[in-house]
């Protein structure tokens, strides 16, 4: 048995204790008596007679090496229970398997440096040698520590005995305490007793010499690495991190205290302890000016070798601001911190301080520097990117762009946007037309009840399972994630979540996730709802606004130079309260689990609502159920079909949503920082995510300031967009919607329409396969009618929201995906949606037509339709003007017309085209018509693009139009081509599949493989690509389809190959590498030219199977940083990956150029959108920036990042042979770029068909 589990037992108690320090941990002790000391394995007595041998050599030299190892760990570790006495019972020690029945020969065998050996009488030699080396060991410590102390004075000297002297005397007042109780009472004794007495001079005096003795070394990263590594955090170290955060935000401070000492006490605890943890209760000590608490984390944080960072000495100096701490001890501090490398100046920009914490600090500090005042944040330095040299220089400002709105008019939607948020859901009118009859009146009557009985059942139910829990105070349990809002909230929260549940329900881990992340954002916004950063944030917004407003002053600043302008006027930083992290996956879940728990077990319902003559019995509302989904069982909760039939008769016209699904009524604010923009209250993540990934956000934070000001300058520009609805095509689309929509015109039908279910009777002679037909019938209409109700709810919301914003302008805050792909945040009603969510929006900013507008109108209607893709743009524009009279007819009579517009490809686009072009041709001056609509350019195989200019490409350029050329080039039609000639060839050798393919390869049947190869299809992808391609075709023999579909994917990746040689090498390149990197153990990763940190999320898959009443959820985890890296994922998501990096660059190096031109622009990926009248300006802006691209040496700085990241980590002397081979191939590999063609990219400017 261990000496270190025996030390603290041996007390007065004699074998006794002993008796507990044998027993395994947690097992309970069945009244234990004197002389009796239970067995490891078994429960009997060992009762050793008096007169047995209990005194011989061996049984003394255990008792001395047990005295002996007490004394010195009194000496090694003051915190640790020292004894004054060791007693030890009669054992009886004659023979061995008496001491395996103790544990002792066990513990020796499983390597225990402190156990006891397993031979007594011939282990004296032994004994006396292991004691000799200790005292050597601890001889050797003491010399070290002697050598820290020489500096140290009198009274710190002092100090350190009185903390050595502090536990022992506690022991002694409580002798007959257990061990482990009694080093609980010790900490609760010392933490009630410092909150008593007043703060000492020596007590200061201890804060500075912990703070001096912690000097651990500082991880010093390559500065030419301009990616930092991502921190990674255990499951447990995020779960305590939240716990107390929680508690913290509830002033909770002595409990959390508590929960970090009970771990920091545990084996192996320390090691779990991370700096935030302790950060944040230091900031809570601060705030009650305990200089002595502070001093003992600081103790903690030195044994757990944990450096103090900026924040850790923000909250020393608040706290010494307010006991009005000495000025030496100020000065030292101040010393300490120039030691470890932290910048004072750095403390005002770089750490959250709320107006009194700036206060209590800047006191401490002119109390020992009288002069000192914080200096104004340092301007940022222009990008280094030549990409961006010319966007940032101030020799020619451009003003910033003004909105069709008054200062005055701004400010009052910024008020309505503010409301909106802090009430966190909105209810609109629906534009589904219901008609209201008595049954309606008795249904809404009898749900206005049945709510009502229904919220005081969860009430009560919730204030029960709050009391409960609140009686398990000591353990770490929900309870005061339950106590952040009122309990009225959450009851409201669980209402919502009921009435939103569609009549087929919803997976419970959706559901879960969806109740636990809207407490969490609730909580949040309460936060920021405080009146001193509400005040903040509202002066701010104000100021801002005169950047924006059209009768306010000129100014060149950009939206985030203009707040960070504003910041450094503020007296508390705008991401105050936005650096709490979204709580661990595994605490969402038990609290969604918790809360719909309750929602299922509360509500009931009377079983004939709709039966009066039925018995009266009440049954619950909701269902747990269990579906399949593929091959996976999945937990459902079900509405009853009673309450579905109740809701559909009360005939509601209201919906309810989220504030953040929509569009924001005032400018967005502008990202400033990867944890401030977007939403006014709303909490938004810069780069989205799946729930549980971290490490994009870290990557983001780490980066050095200034780093990522073009990426977010983009975003701005993006969401700083006003739009306005299309009000004369929405009322057409409303119309056909109601009329039981349209199949034809992408208008889904209403559920009634949905087909019915066959009878569930059958014959008693019916068959078997009869039997399985109809259940396929059954599941086939329930399938489609779960369909149908969902397309029909998605129009409804994009109707209904389009509908409610009718006569206003809104805004689309923008953010990105981890490749930089940029989104607009309402997921439901953006630009970004499909023909019929697209042609209801128009810009809110109008520009007159100009001299070309009416013709980019016309050739803009032609793309829409998809009739000319293969003709030059004065062909599409001389057909525009020979059927102009069946555009000016479908404007005019778009129902009862020709209705030309209805047989096009993208028809309500087009059709919203053409009372565009109707309007202008009929003004007195077309081109001083003022125009609203957006005109798209789209890229020609934009990936293919990409791949062809870093290559250099002369034959993948020409096919993708970075050539010239006076018809747009068709890559699709050209891989046909080639397919075909193979063809041709392969049937004239006799090949049986090659000639039953004739006539049938074309354009169509290649498109989606072509598309994607560049996105990572794979051969058996492409297979299935076409595969459904030859499915569609009704003459194409069906038992031939799987033999013709793998011919087919060989040959079209085997043209691509021919047709894009350099691009196959730069994509086996990039897959290569990635294999490599993957296999080494670590992620993806690369920057952006526009320095945006990069990072694949593509890891193991992890389970977490978390326990719950109504089942157990389990949580698949990809993204967890601590798993191994998904080797296939990670070489098959980087070609794509790295491309899509790419085009999001080229987007957002055209949005800030245009901005420089004073142009309206926005994106949907690879397709740009601005006025009629500046498509010509914005198409030379976005061929030039595609040059100055791919003029940068982008592979070779991919590659240089790679071998600097992945490659020059010092090899070990001791490293396998096998590891020095790989290494060796990673960094051939990496290093060796693909060669180039002699393709010019200055091509490009004059490729007419390059965007069109």
């Amino acid at each position: 048995m261990s000496v270190l589990r025996l030390r603290a037992s041996l007390l007065s108690r004699g074998a006794a204790g002993l008796g507990r320090a044998l027993r395994p941990e947690g097992s309970s002790c069945p009244g234990s008596e004197k002389g009796a000391s239970w067995t490891w394995g078994r429960r009997y007595s060992v009762n050793a007679p008096e007169q047995d041998r209990r005194r011989d050599a061996g049984q003394m030299e255990l008792l001395e090496v047990l005295e002996a190892r007490v004394r010195q760990l009194q000496t090694e570790y003051v915190s640790e229970v020292t004894v004054n006495r060791v007693e030890v019972a009669p054992l009886r020690t004659g023979d061995q398997k008496e001491l395996q029945a103790l544990g002792l020969v066990k513990d020796r065998a499983k390597g225990d440096a402190n156990s006891v050996p397993s031979k007594v009488g011939k282990a004296s030699g032994r004994w006396v040698e292991k004691l000799t080396q200790e005292k050597s060991v601890l001889h050797k410590r003491q010399q070290k520590l002697e050598v820290k102390l020489k500096n140290q004075t009198f009274c710190e000297s002092l100090v350190k005995k009185r903390e050595r002297a502090f536990l022992p005397r506690k022991l002694k007042e409580n002798k007959e305490m257990p061990s482990i109780r009694k080093e609980k009472a010790v900490v609760r004794q010392e933490t009630s007793h410092c909150s008593m007495r007043q703060e000492s001079l020596e007590d200061k005096k201890r804060v500075l010499k912990v703070v001096q003795k912690n000097k651990t070394c500082v991880d010093n990263s390559d500065p030419s690495t301009l990616m930092p590594e991502v921190v990674r955090h255990s499951r447990k170290q995020l779960l305590i991190l939240s716990c107390l955060e929680c508690l913290l935000s509830q002033n909770h401070v002595t409990r959390a205290n508590h929960i970090l000492l009970s771990y920091f006490h545990r084996p192996g605890g320390q090691k779990v302890l991370t700096l935030p943890m302790y950060n944040c209760l230091l900031k809570a000590w601060a705030k009650q000016g305990s200089l002595h608490q502070i001093s003992i984390l600081f103790s903690m944080m030195n044994k757990s070798r944990l450096t103090p960072d900026l924040v850790s000495y923000a909250s020393v100096l608040e706290c010494m601001g307010r006991v009005n701490a000495d000025i030496e001890i100020i000065k030292s501090c101040l010393n300490q911190m120039a030691t470890d490398g932290l910048h004072l100046e750095n403390l005002f920009h770089q750490v959250a301080l709320h107006t009194q914490e700036r206060m209590m600090v800047l006191y401490a500090i002119r109390k020992a520097e009288p002069g000192f005042s914080p200096p104004p944040a340092a301007s940022n330095k222009i990008p280094v990117s030549p990409l961006l040299r010319d966007f940032y220089s101030k020799e020619q400002p451009v003003s910033y762009p003004k909105l069709p709105l008054s200062l005055l008019e701004l400010q009052k939607r910024f008020q309505q946007q503010l409301k909106l948020e802090s009430a966190m859901t909105i209810t609109i009118d629906s534009v589904e037309k219901k008609p209201l009859t008595s049954q309606s009146h008795h249904a809404r009557k009898l749900l206005k009840d049945l709510k009502s009985q229904w919220q005081e059942a969860l009430m009560k139910t919730f204030r029960e399972t709050k009391v409960h829990m609140s009686d398990l105070h000591h353990q770490a349990n929900l309870y005061p994630y339950l106590c952040l809002l009122k309990d009225s909230d959450y009851v409201d929260l669980m209402m919502q979540a009921l009435f939103n549940l569609p009549p087929h329900g919803d997976s419970l881990i959706h559901l879960v996730m969806d109740l636990a992340m809207k407490v969490y954002d609730k909580n949040l916004i309460q936060k920021k709802m405080k009146p001193f950063v509400l005040d903040e944030l509202k002066r701010k917004y104000m100021n801002y606004l005169h950047l924006l407003a059209k009768d306010t002053q000129l100014d060149s600043c950009l939206p985030r130079e203009r707040w960070k302008s504003l910041e450094s006027e503020a007296t508390i930083c705008s991401d105050f309260f936005t650096q709490e992290k979204v709580w661990p996956e595994v605490v969402l879940v038990r609290l969604g689990t918790q809360l719909v728990e309750m929602l299922v077990q509360s509500i009931h319902m009377p079983s004939n609502l709709f039966s009066p003559q039925a018995e009266k019995k009440l049954i619950p509302v909701l269902y747990h159920v269990y579906s399949f989904l593929s091959v996976k069982q999945v937990g459902f909760i079900k509405p009853h079909p009673t309450f579905n039939q109740l809701v559909a008769e009360a005939a509601y016209t209201k919906l309810t949503f989220d504030s953040s699904l929509m569009p924001m009524l005032c400018p967005p604010k502008p990202w400033i920082s990867p944890l401030f923009g977007a939403y006014v209250l709303h909490p938004t993540k810069l780069m989205r995510c799946l729930e549980g990934t971290v490490q994009h956000q870290e990557l983001l934070e780490s980066c050095p300031q200034g780093h990522l000001d073009s990426v977010l300058d983009a975003l701005n520009l993006l969401g700083n967009c006003a739009w306005k609805v299309n009000q004369p095509v929405l009322d057409l689309i409303i119309s056909i919607f109601n009329d039981k929509g349209s199949k034809k015109l992408d208008v889904p039908p209403p559920i009634s329409e949905a087909p019915i279910p066959p009878s569930y009777q059958l014959s008693k002679d019916a068959s078997s396969l009869e039997k399985v037909k109809l259940r396929r019938e059954i599941v086939q209409c329930h399938k489609t009618a779960r369909e149908m109700y969902s397309l029909r709810m998605d129009a409804l919301y994009k109707l209904s929201i389009a509908h409610h914003l009718r006569d206003q302008i809104f805004w689309f805050p923008h953010n990105m995906d981890f490749r930089g792909r940029t989104y607009p945040c309402p997921p439901h009603f953006n630009h970004l949606g499909n023909d019929l969510t697209r042609a209801i929006l128009l810009f809110a900013e109008g520009k007159p037509l100009g001299p070309s507008g009416l013709n980019w109108l016309k050739i803009h209607l032609i793309n829409l339709t998809g009739l000319k893709k293969k003709e030059s743009l004065q062909a599409r524009l001389a057909y525009a003007n020979e059927i102009l009279e069946d555009i000016l007819d479908s404007a005019d009579n778009p129902l009862t017309g020709k209705k030309w517009w209805m047989e096009v490809d993208e028809p309500w686009q087009a059709l919203a085209c053409c009372m565009e072009i109707a309007n202008a041709v009929r003004s007195p001056d077309p081109a001083a018509y003022i125009s609203h609509f957006p005109v798209h350019q789209d890229g020609s195989c934009n990936g293919l693009q990409h791949y062809a200019a870093l290559g250099r490409d002369v034959i993948g350029a020409t096919s993708v139009n970075l050539m010239p050329c006076d018809i747009p080039q068709d890559v699709y039609s050209g891989v046909a081509q080639l397919v075909e000639e193979q063809r041709r060839k392969d049937a004239a050798k006799g090949h049986t599949i090659a000639q039953v393919l004739e006539g049938f390869i074309g354009r169509k049947l290649v498109k989606q493989t072509v598309m994607t190869v560049v996105y990572g299809v794979t051969h058996y992808g492409g297979r299935l690509q076409i595969e459904k391609r030859l499915k569609e075709m009704d003459d194409f023999p069906k038992d031939h389809v799987w033999e013709a579909s793998m011919y087919l994917s060989r040959l079209v990746f085997s043209s691509l190959g021919e047709m894009f040689s350099a691009t196959r090498e730069i994509q086996d390149w990039l897959t290569k590498s990635a294999h490599l990197i993957s296999k080494s153990g670590s992620t993806v990763q690369w920057v952006t030219p526009l320095g945006l940190p990069i990072i694949q999320p593509y890891h193991k898959t992890q389970k977490i199977v978390i326990p719950g009443n109504l089942q157990s959820l389990c949580l698949l985890s990809c993204s967890d940083v601590n798993q191994k890296p998904n080797t296939l994922k990670q070489t098959n998501a980087f070609p794509p990956n790295f491309i899509h990096s790419l085009d999001s660059t080229h987007m957002m190096l055209t949005a800030l150029y245009c901005h420089r031109k004073g142009l309206t622009f926005v994106s949907v990926h690879d397709c740009f959108w601005t006025h009629a009248s500046t498509v010509d300006i914005m198409n030379e802006v976005c061929r030039e920036q595609f040059v100055n691209l791919h003029s940068q040496p982008i592979l070779q700085e991919l590659s240089r990042y790679l071998v600097q990241k992945y490659c020059s980590q010092p090899q070990s002397r001791d490293s396998s042979k096998g590891t020095s081979v790989n290494e060796k191939l990673m960094l051939k590999t990496l290093s060796h770029v693909p060669k180039t063609g002699n393709f010019d990219l200055q091509n490009v400017k004059k490729s007419t068909y390059f965007f069109s």
